[in-house]
């Protein structure tokens, strides 16, 4: 496992969340309530530990942030090089210097503001030193904003980097864009690396993992590389050339051998070159990739140049190996090739290293003395026995030699062998051998059950179906009701209409699936009005266009005022008088619900002494208006002053 674990440092907060947050929790985690009558000694006290709070506050989280942040100094070469390629480390160590500087800036206001109130003679003047305190801590918080912005995005892009340990066994690829690397580290791992047709798909490190010999390898792909030096390199190019300094790895290049990435074979090979400086040490492999389009057989006929090139590069003890990601053929060699080159370096590495003596030195292998003669090993005379009864395959060809037994079938056929396990029974009929299993059902073979002439038995009953129909066996007339079916129909009748008035009823009587009346729903639209008719004669072809005044019209008003004509109102009360107006009709509220007086009134009586009963327990009631306190006293006044211990 890696010892760095950049997803759990914390979220960096802009310095407005940070004034918020700290001054509202100063609020909620101190005293509030503070009299000019108390003792002066009281209310230094309350105002002093509102600055030590405060000062706190800041300081823990600042130094939360100090802490979980990386040293660039503790880091392990690959990350510290990985940190100054994608943001520069003297950025990054002046961010965490400034905020170490606020630290101590806020330490130091603190201190010395708690000084000054410890002498301040009066509530006001303590309390505009606190005051004072807190606008020189939040000066200094806010003059760090483009710090913590710098930072968070720092966490930001720590949190998606891969986690890699740079001392676990590793398979490390590199090449020219395009080359097929991220195909082969799919095919490896279960890593889903996204393959494109074009270049620089791979934009950062990725990285997968695998198992060979029961160990557990990673596999890191790392961004393509061009053929340009160090300095021109952009951010891309430089994390692989930082993976190929740092990592104690095996090195897989790649070449394209169908250059369909673009970039000839020479250039790949000047890539090569260029970083071959970087592979020392280091076991290493050129894997060309492609040969489903081109193979180096092929490349050698067609262009001895680029194949005189890669032969050279093999023939300074550079292992050449060829494979195609489309096809998979090559790929489990070259990861088996690979893994065992890194295995026996990290072995030798440590058998050479200065441990590894420590504990040989320790260690005792005794050799016992030999004097030459041949001692073979002995077996006793029963085992021998048993041994020779076992090797009947040894017997059988001694005594047949042209027999063939079942490996030698399996070795002529190859992938076309089947294997019968019915051939060599011993049955009386030879056509048994090839009869398929009988199958069992509760007991009962299947094929015992199944009719040999269902197919004409089915013919026979179809032809008598049809002589059926022909003759009319089916039809019969369904209008003929005798006196039992019409009681029968009449008692139905009767049930069902019994059956609807129980539902009502006891709908009625549990008021379960009443509606009630909806005030949002739609007026009803007449069907019989003014319009409707004058439309429907001018369509007969009557005259009426001197029907204004007619009796037709008048209709009866539903408004309060209707004395006066909408068209005589004034411009702005238009719209009033237009409106429909509220219902004249509504009746009192104490006389609604009931329109009998006398069970009104009786009403009224079992109403005040429901109520009587809730007053006399102290229970609420339809009638009680008190507004309920929102704050209860006794919840929401824990907060107690300093120096003593009595509630207020």
């Amino acid at each position: 496992m890696s010892q760095y674990n950049f997803k759990k440092i914390t979220v960096v907060h802009t310095a407005d969340e940070f004034v918020n947050v700290m001054l509202s929790r100063t609020q909620r985690r101190t005293p509030t309530v503070i009299r000019r009558h108390f003792a002066i000694t009281r209310i230094r006290k309350f105002y002093m530990r509102k600055v030590r709070f405060i000062q706190e506050q800041f300081v823990e989280r600042f130094s939360m942030i100090l802490e979980e942040f990386p040293k660039i100094n503790d880091l392990h070469p690959f990350y510290a090089e990985l940190f100054n390629i994608n943001y520069n480390k003297e950025h990054y160590k002046i961010a965490l210097g400034q905020i170490n500087t606020a630290v101590h800036l806020i330490t130091k206001v603190g201190s010395d503001y708690v000084k000054l109130i410890k002498y301040g003679d009066s509530l006001f003047r303590c309390k505009s030193l606190k005051r004072a305190a807190m606008g020189r801590m939040v000066t200094i918080v806010k003059h760090q904003a483009p710090v913590f912005v710098f930072l968070e995005e720092v966490r930001q892009h720590l949190s998606r980097l891969p986690t890699i340990d740079p001392n676990d066994r590793t398979l490390l690829l590199c090449g020219c864009p395009n080359a097929g690397k991220s195909s082969f580290m799919n095919l490896l791992t279960r890593a889903e690396v996204e393959v494109q047709p074009y270049a620089f798909t791979t934009k950062s490190i990725f990285v997968g993992h695998m198992d060979y010999e029961y160990l557990r390898w990673q596999v890191i792909d790392t961004p393509g590389i061009l053929d340009r030096p160090f300095d021109e390199m952009n951010t891309i190019e430089l994390q692989a050339v930082t993976a190929l300094t740092h990592i104690k790895s095996a090195i897989l290049f790649f070449v394209d051998l169908s250059e369909t990435c673009d970039i000839t074979i020479e250039n790949q090979l000047k890539i090569f070159q260029c970083i071959n400086p970087l592979f020392a040490d280091k076991p290493m492999m050129l894997v060309c990739n492609k040969s489903d389009i081109i193979t180096l057989e092929q490349l050698s006929k067609d262009s001895p140049d680029k194949y005189a090139a890669i032969k050279a590069i093999e023939d300074k003890g550079v292992p050449v190996m060829e494979i195609s990601t489309l096809t998979k053929t090559g790929v489990m060699d070259v990861r088996n090739s690979a893994c065992d080159k890194l295995i026996n370096q990290r072995l030798n590495t440590k058998l050479h290293a200065k441990r590894a003596e420590g504990i040989l030195n320790r260690v005792y292998v005794a050799t016992p003395k030999s004097d030459g003669k041949e001692r073979p090993p002995y077996i006793p005379p029963k085992v021998a026995a048993l041994q020779a009864q076992q090797k009947f395959i040894s017997k059988l060809k001694e005594a047949n030699p042209d027999c063939k037994l079942e490996v030698d079938i399996e070795a002529e056929e190859g992938d076309d062998y089947v294997l019968d396990y019915n051939k060599n029974k011993d049955l009386e009929n030879e056509e048994w051998k090839t009869d398929k299993i009988p199958r069992f059902w509760n007991g009962k073979n299947i094929a015992d059950f199944i009719d040999t002439d269902f197919e004409k038995k089915l013919t026979q009953l179809t032809e008598e179906e049809k002589d059926r129909i022909d003759a009319g066996f089916y039809e019969h007339d369904s209008d003929e009701e005798t006196e039992q079916d019409r009681d029968f129909l009449k008692l139905g009748a009767r049930i069902r209409e019994q059956i609807g008035i129980n539902k009502i009823n006891a709908r009625i009587d549990n008021g379960v699936g009443i509606r009630t009346t909806s005030r949002a729903s739609k007026v009803k639209v007449p069907l019989r009005t003014t319009t409707t008719l004058r439309d429907k004669f001018e369509g007969l072809g009557v005259d009426m266009s001197n029907t204004k005044n007619a009796g037709f019209t008048a209709v009866e008003k539903r408004s309060r005022s209707q004395s006066r004509d909408p068209s005589d109102a004034p411009v702005k009360r238009m719209r009033l008088a237009e409106s429909r107006a509220r219902s004249c009709s509504r009746p009192p509220r104490g006389d609604a619900g009931e329109p009998d007086p006398e069970k009104r009134a009786k009403l009224k009586v079992l109403l005040k002494k429901a109520v009587r009963r809730k007053q006399v327990k102290g229970q609420q009631h339809e009638s009680d208006r008190h507004i309920v306190n929102l704050k209860p006293k006794h919840l929401f006044s824990g907060k107690r002053g300093i120096g003593t211990a009595s509630r207020r």
